[in-house]
C-alpha cells in the first residue's frame, strides 16, 4: 500500500514555538493511528516562517519563488495536512492566512484537515471554530471533527499529570479521526505540472472547443 503524504504546517514564529510542539504532537498521533490501520505514512514538517519573505514577495509579483512553489505543490497534493497556528487579535496569523491566499482555492477541495491552534490564554480558543473552520469550509476542504487548542496550561504538569492528559487525549483523538479518514481514501497521485501530447490532438481540443 502506497504511504500517504501527510504534510504539517506550523505558523509558529518563535523557536521553540508552541505551535510547532502542538503540530509535532499532531503528526505523531496520526502517524501512530495510520500505523495502527495498517497504513504508512510520509510525515513532513514545514515552518512557515521559513517562507515568510517568499510569500510576501509572491504578493508583489504574482509569482512564487521556486522552494515556495515546490511547498505550494507539495500541499495542493497531499493526502493530509495538519495545519496549526497561533492566535493573534483573536484570530489566525497573518502569516498562516497569507500562506493560504497563494493557494489555488480549487486545490484542498476534499483533502483531510486536522487544524490546531495556540494562544496566551484560553479566551482564544473559540477562534478554531469562528475562524479557522470557515476559511477551510471556504477552500471545501475536509475538516475533521475534533480541533486542538492548547494554551499556556496544558503545556504545564501537576502531580497527577491531569492537564497533560487532557491536552494528550485530545490530540489522540483528532489524531485517530484523520487517520481514519485518509485510510479511507486512496493515496492522491500528483499530476505532472506539464504534459506533454501530440500537436493533433492538441489541434482536436481546440477545434472540440
Amino acid at each position: 500500500m502506497k504511504p500517504r503524504k501527510i504534510m504539517v504546517l506550523s505558523a509558529g514564529l518563535g523557536v521553540p514555538s508552541s505551535s510547532r510542539l502542538l503540530a509535532d504532537q499532531l503528526a505523531v498521533a496520526t502517524q501512530t493511528s495510520l500505523t495502527e490501520l495498517g497504513v504508512g505514512a510520509e510525515i513532513h514538517v514545514v515552518e512557515l516562517r521559513d517562507y515568510a519573505v517568499d510569500i510576501a514577495n509572491n504578493f508583489v509579483t504574482g509569482f512564487a519563488a521556486p522552494r515556495l512553489d515546490d511547498l505550494i505543490k507539495d500541499v495542493e497534493t497531499a493526502d493530509a495536512i495538519i495545519a496549526v497556528s497561533p492566535v493573534f487579535s483573536a484570530s489566525f496569523s497573518g502569516l498562516f492566512k497569507s500562506f493560504f491566499d497563494v493557494i489555488d482555492p480549487k486545490a484542498l477541495e476534499g483533502t483531510p484537515v486536522l487544524l490546531g491552534a495556540t494562544a496566551g490564554t484560553d479566551r482564544h480558543q473559540m477562534v478554531l471554530d469562528y475562524a479557522m473552520r470557515p476559511l477551510f469550509g471556504y477552500l471545501r476542504a475536509r475538516v475533521v471533527p475534533t480541533a486542538v487548542f492548547a494554551g499556556p496550561q496544558d503545556w504545564g504538569s501537576t502531580d497527577d499529570g491531569r492537564q497533560g492528559g487532557m491536552l494528550a487525549s485530545r490530540v489522540t483523538r483528532a489524531g485517530r479521526e484523520l487517520a481514519g479518514i485518509v485510510a479511507e481514501a486512496p493515496a492522491r497521485e500528483k499530476a505532472d505540472d506539464m504534459v506533454s501530447l501530440p500537436f493533433e490532438q492538441l489541434l482536436a481540443g481546440i477545434t472540440a472547443a
